[in-house]
């Protein structure tokens, strides 16, 4: 029986040709990647822990406090590039340990005859379904139980474990053996690394339910079978055979059993939130490839079947990616030894950009897992603080791979041992997630003061007017042009450290009730303005700025703080605004256009924010998973873009600040109506429902608390009072922009 349509499902008719293309689910530790060919099968295994060893494991910051005179001397007078040595320490580039595949799972039958193809991905269960007239397989990967569960009905198959990946390094050796143990059969992968100062290997442990027989370092299988495995990483050569073949064996041996335990830590987090684009079931009854060959038929115009389907699996992958740790650059999957950026946790944009959608798209699983991270690595931060500029205080790395937050990523041309800003980006998820919540801050309150703490020791430098001067400054990942049109590596006053501070000596005063952070706040320097009427990137005369960069760290401002906003700063949201326009895209990057839509959302420019996200869906980003690219042409696996667009969209769509509640900001032209679901808002609000099209607007509003709100669309504004729990229903007249 074919199911109803649904925008909450993706389809192909055709299994994946490339690992890009397979099929994902995840319980935030373990990922899989379901390629779907119905004969021979490749199933690989991913673990958020699974990083190769190259020798920073136990890397430490660079002592530089005692330089810091020196290299604010330079970069006074001039001198960037000199500065950039000192602040790179001593040493060549070092990266963070890369995140890798652990294996893959293989399922061969003699039987090669497939008609009536099809493989399902069900976000809304996280199954991966492969069937065709001759058979099926299901998986998931259980939050409950912790395993990857695979259903086996078909005929007569070999079920096996093999290393051989693309990219594998040849010092990355693989064992794997099937074996019986009390009448049950089991199929063992170990993957040992070389010895370069890290962890030790990692193993896969398959439990085969059924007519099964161990043949070497395979399992004959006859008939329905159940696969179940666990996958652990070890820092010794004491393997977890037992302990994993202990798990296998407790959990329950039904598919349908084990599905049923999963549910409700899925389901209900992902149906929190929908996005209904009116889209017509014919639309969503298409499969993945014809979605997406409609879009690039299109460039020009949002296609609202594919947009609305990348929205549910955008939710769908974050929420997937997310639970030991927050989502990396490939979110929590790979099927080669080749990760571009190591895949870790690039923090100076892209980890924040992927999260979001976290707290407004009501999935509190996923800032858990950013705050997990967090909490891990604080420790690290207050070293890095120390070392390289004598304080107390929270120093941030650039880059982390999960497995300490050491500052040790350093180039003269990429000096992020000024880039100061970082504790405070990487926290402010947290802070928002209490804004929206209204739950208690616990320790990210004193985290918070530590970063003001940090800014605060820095600032020795005065300048004529009395304000203060902050050098070394660094604007991830660019710096002043010189006058041969060279970015010089570290400068004064970026503008995201000037609102990074400001907004942390504020949030000190409110959580310590201390004068010493207002003060301090009054003292910083004003953003400037350029003689194109743009915010600078650096508030410090005399400088230029690559305007061709990919990053726009300037705009943070405007997008997260709200510093910067239409209403109460409208000079320099015309800036802002202007900075936008004049900013150009480089190399295309996905988080490069994101970002700018997230601002130009911000900045109520709908036309802006609908070609952003042309800029994206337009340009080939997406791979039949609808797991995205880094670049167009599907260039670089990279989960920036599909965990971030569905935050662009529901900004888009409305937004609260303090008592106002803003519909439709910046609603794209192409989407004339819709329905959106289940949003938090800062401030304890939830959108219960918010339909546009046809002349009006509704929206339904709950508050956890009483309180009164102005709602308005196209400025037109409604007091609206609202009592703690009862929803608030309100239907306004609204004529949508263009023609």
């Amino acid at each position: 029986m074919t199911p109803p349509p649904s925008a909450h499902r993706l389809v192909d008719t055709a299994p994946a040709t490339c690992w890009q293309d397979a099929f994902l689910a995840g319980n935030g530790e373990y990922g899989i990647m379901v390629s779907g060919a119905a004969y021979a099968e490749r199933i690989v295994c991913n673990h958020h822990r699974y990083v190769l060893p190259n020798g920073t494991r136990h890397a430490r910051p660079p002592e530089l406090a005692a330089l810091l005179p020196r290299i604010r001397e330079l970069i006074l007078t001039g001198r960037q590039a000199e500065a950039g040595v000192l602040l790179a320490g001593a040493g060549p580039l070092r990266w963070t340990q890369s995140y890798h595949p652990g294996f893959a799972l293989t399922v061969d039958a003699e039987d090669r005859q497939v008609h009536d193809y099809r493989r399902v991905t069900e976000f809304g269960t996280g199954e991966v379904t492969v069937q065709w007239s001759g058979g099926r397989r299901r998986s998931f990967v259980s939050r409950t139980d912790r395993l990857v569960v695979t259903e086996v009905a078909m005929g007569p198959c070999t079920v096996g474990a093999t290393g051989d990946l693309p990219g594998r390094p040849d010092g990355v050796r693989y064992a794997s053996v099937a074996y019986r143990r009390g009448g049950l059969v089991f199929l063992r992968i170990r993957g040992r690394y070389p010895d370069a100062g890290g962890a030790y290997g990692f193993e896969g442990l398959t439990l085969v339910r059924g007519d099964a027989e161990p043949d070497g370092d395979r399992v004959r299988v006859r008939g329905p079978a159940l696969l179940t495995t666990v996958l652990h990483r070890v820092d010794t050569p004491a393997w977890r055979t037992r302990e994993g073949e202990r798990r296998l064996t407790a959990a329950p041996g039904d598919y349908d059993t084990l599905l049923a335990r999963h549910l409700p830590r899925h389901t209900e987090p992902y149906r929190r939130v929908s996005l209904d684009l009116g889209v017509p079931d014919a639309d969503r009854e298409l499969p993945v490839g014809a979605l997406l060959d409609r879009q690039a038929a299109s460039p020009d115009r949002l296609d609202p079947a594919l947009l609305e389907r990348l929205f549910h699996a955008g939710r769908y992958l974050l929420l997937s990616a997310s639970g030991v740790l927050p989502p990396r650059l490939t979110g929590l999957w790979l099927g080669s030894w080749d990760a571009a950026w190591a895949g870790d946790f690039t923090t100076d944009a892209n980890l924040n950009l992927q999260l979001a959608g976290a707290n407004l798209g009501a999935l509190p699983e996923v800032t858990a897992a950013h705050a997990r991270l967090v909490g891990d690595q604080v420790d690290d931060w207050r070293r890095n603080a120390r070392a390289v500029y004598g304080v107390a205080g929270l120093l941030a790395p650039s880059r982390t791979d999960g497995e300490h937050g050491h500052l040790f990523h350093l180039h003269p041309k990429w000096p992020f041992a000024a880039w100061l800003p970082g504790a405070h980006w990487l926290l402010f998820p947290l802070y928002e997630h209490h804004r929206v919540t209204g739950e208690p801050l616990g320790p990210v309150a004193g985290w918070l003061v530590e970063v003001a703490e940090f800014f605060a020791g820095i600032l020795t430098v005065t300048g004529d007017d009395g304000r203060l001067v902050i050098v070394p400054s660094y604007s991830a990942e660019t710096g002043p042009l010189d006058h041969d049109n060279r970015p010089q590596p570290a400068a004064v006053n970026a503008t995201m450290d000037i609102a990074a501070a400001r907004h942390a000596f504020r949030v000190a005063a409110e959580l310590t009730g201390e004068d010493r952070w207002t003060a301090l706040a009054a003292r910083l320097p004003d953003y400037l303005v350029d003689g194109r009427g743009a915010l600078t990137e650096w508030a410090w005369p005399g400088y230029r700025a690559d305007d061709d960069h990919r990053h726009v760290s300037h705009l943070y401002p405007v997008w997260p703080l709200g510093e910067i906003d239409p209403d109460d700063t409208p000079a320099l949201a015309a800036a802002a605004h202007r900075a936008l326009t004049v900013r150009g895209d480089e190399d295309r990057s996905a988080h490069g256009g994101l970002h700018r839509a997230l601002a130009a959302a911000r900045l109520r420019d709908a036309d802006l924010v609908a070609a952003n996200l042309r800029r994206i869906v337009g340009a080939d980003m997406f791979f039949r998973s609808l797991m995205s690219a880094h670049n167009p042409g599907r260039v670089t696996y990279n989960a920036d873009a599909a965990h971030t667009l569905p935050a662009v969209l529901i900004e888009a769509l409305v937004h609260a600040r303090g008592d106002v509640v803003r519909l439709l900001p910046a609603l794209p032209p192409d989407l004339r109506r819709g329905v959106l679901r289940g949003v938090r808002l800062p401030g304890r609000l939830t959108v219960t429902e918010l339909a546009w099209g046809d002349g009006r607007v509704r929206v339904v509003l709950t508050s956890a608390v009483d309180r009164r709100v102005r709602v308005t669309v196209a400025d037109r504004w409604h007091p609206v009072e609202l009592a703690a729990g009862a929803p608030a229903d309100l239907t306004l007249a609204w004529r949508p922009a263009g023609p």
